[in-house]
């Protein structure tokens, strides 16, 4: 099973990461920008929720070994994992392959930023507000879905 989680998790951070290309958002003349706007937006709402649909999945196999306190901790950790990962795109451009094409490279950079965490204040505080922002999206959206099911 953390193989399989493991694994997940390396692809996982490439769905909320369209979010991400509302940076490229600019006015064009050629292009009224609220197109631009409208298609990014629509691409990275697709993202998220499959996204969110997935860590879903994997909460349902993580409930039949572990009591319903340990799986949300879980999602929300790996909520904030994957928003470290975003960042690792985004502001270091490596992307899911490069721990099997560049492994060394990556995790420098990786333990980098872990060892002397005061030295990456941007990394950090990337990874600390997307992270609570997918936590309160993924959340309220599994608050809806009790709220359509009577339960809330």
């Amino acid at each position: 099973m953390g193989i399989i989680l493991l694994f997940w998790l390396l692809f996982f951070p490439n769905a909320p990461y369209i979010l991400t290309d509302l940076f490229h958002l600019r006015a064009r003349p050629e292009i009224p920008i609220w197109f631009d706007l409208v298609l990014i937006l629509s691409f990275a709402w697709t993202g998220l929720l499959f996204g969110f649909l997935s860590l879903r999945d994997i909460e349902r196999i993580l409930k039949k070994q572990h009591p319903n306190f340990w799986v949300t901790t879980t999602s929300i950790c790996l909520l904030f994992i994957s928003s470290f990962g975003i960042y690792l795109g985004r502001y270091l451009r490596w992307n899911s392959w490069d721990i099997i094409s560049q492994p060394f490279e990556i995790l420098s950079d990786i333990g980098n930023r872990l060892i002397a965490p005061f030295d990456y204040p941007s990394t950090w505080g990337m990874t600390l507000f997307l992270g609570l922002f997918l936590n309160i999206l993924y959340f309220s959206m599994n608050a809806l879905e009790w709220k359509a099911r009577g339960k809330g």
